[in-house]
């Protein structure tokens, strides 16, 4: 009998893990030996979900609200959605275009899965989300990744976008606010991408996972831009509701039917009394509390930004959205994943290195989440600043 192991689809081996993962439970192993440790890498609210979107959870439990749904997510939450849409941004979106998806990676995910085929390149910013290319080489797709700066705010600019295209391009896509920087792309850059798409017909995928958390200037949704637009959001980051595994996507009317198709087959449907809780994510008493919270946010980021520029990492760009800030530390060192390592052991400070956002100046940046209290931060900073001075 052989022992030869049946072989791994090539797919699997073209998926880099997130660096960070490492680094994490490393940070778990130094807890368990009674190390504390300042949590500055996660990509996740400290806030708890407020109580009303627990309490409507409560509720669809015990009322027995936890059976299958439709694939595209209950009418009421769709419902719901589309007049999150009117009354924030006075955009008429029909809940018919909306699709309830299991976290916005089941949407991405979808998207990618309804649009790209084996080859097919898909263009995208470097550094950015890495999840992204994961999804597009699942499917076979090439993602094709532009490098971008702090001269364009770390965004894709109209003219890279027309210059990279190439008879391979499907699609592009986008992410205002984005993860890892934190920036928008401004408005006049959108509708310039989203009519290059069209005009070479392709499909623009917009992320806007972080809308909500935007902390300065006025920003509003893609899909002021045209119905031909794929745009993804998530219940997880401005609503706080990040376990609860639900997100949703806006498709163009022509694609509901292939959007139902796939889901019912890739995951069924969108947990039930997450569905059923998120109702309440839109009562004015819910919102109130997150746009005290954003404003939290912004009191975060406005004190960490000057404590790391002071301490010699180079921030070109004030983040206006999110919680993350993509720093440059190349003053400091020539390795990030190694800064971010000795960082970890030495300070008990935990952070992201460029390495897990692409390939582009990845050795000299780290990203910094302000997801926790100033408090905390204050110690975080407190450390850095120790560790760098005993490295000078």
């Amino acid at each position: 009998m052989s022992n030869q192991k049946p072989p791994l689809a090539r797919r699997v081996a073209e998926v880099a893990p997130f660096h960070v993962m490492e680094l994490l439970a490393r940070a778990k192993e130094l807890e368990a030996a009674g190390r504390t440790i300042v949590h500055m890498e996660i990509g996740e609210p400290d806030f708890p979900t407020a109580r009303p979107i627990c309490d409507a959870g409560i509720r669809a439990i015990e009322s027995g609200k936890h059976f299958y749904t439709p694939a595209l997510g209950i009418p009421e939450l769709r419902a719901a959605i589309a007049r999150f849409y009117r009354e924030r941004y006075g955009i008429e979106v029909p809940a018919s275009r909306i699709v309830v998806t299991s976290g916005a990676s089941g949407a991405l995910l979808l998207a990618i899965g309804v649009l790209i085929d084996p080859g097919d390149e898909v263009l995208m910013a470097d550094p950015g989300y890495p999840c992204n290319r994961n999804f597009v080489r699942m499917m076979g797709g090439v993602p094709a990744e532009v490098p971008v700066g702090a001269e364009s705010a770390y965004q894709l600019l109209p003219e890279m976008v027309a210059r990279c295209w190439t008879p391979r391009t499907k699609a592009v896509m986008v992410a205002s606010p984005s993860n890892p920087t934190g920036t928008l792309m401004p408005e006049a850059s959108l509708r310039a991408i989203a009519r290059t798409a069209r005009e070479r017909g392709g499909a623009l995928i917009v992320d806007e996972i972080y809308h909500g958390l935007v902390y300065d200037g006025e920003y509003t949704t893609a899909l002021k831009h045209g119905d031909e637009l794929f745009v993804i959001n998530s219940f997880s980051k401005y609503f706080n509701m990040t376990g609860w595994r639900l997100g949703w996507l806006v498709v163009p009317p022509a694609y509901v039917r292939e959007f139902d198709k796939l889901s019912q087959n890739i995951y069924l449907s969108a947990p039930s009394v997450a569905q059923h809780a998120a109702l309440a994510a839109f009562e004015p008493a819910t919102l109130a509390i997150l746009e005290a919270r954003r404003v939290e946010f912004k009191a975060r980021r406005d004190f960490l930004v000057p404590a790391l520029r002071e301490l010699g990492f180079r921030i070109p760009v004030v983040p206006p959205g999110a919680f993350y800030i993509y720093a440059d530390c190349g003053a400091l060192t020539g390795d990030s994943f190694a800064f971010a390592r000795d960082l970890l052991e030495t300070a008990g400070v935990a952070i992201t290195p460029g390495a897990d956002f692409g390939g582009h100046g990845a050795e000299r940046h780290v990203r910094f989440a302000y997801t926790n209290s100033i408090p905390v931060l204050a110690e975080g900073v407190r450390r850095i600043g120790e560790f760098v001075a005993g490295n000078r």
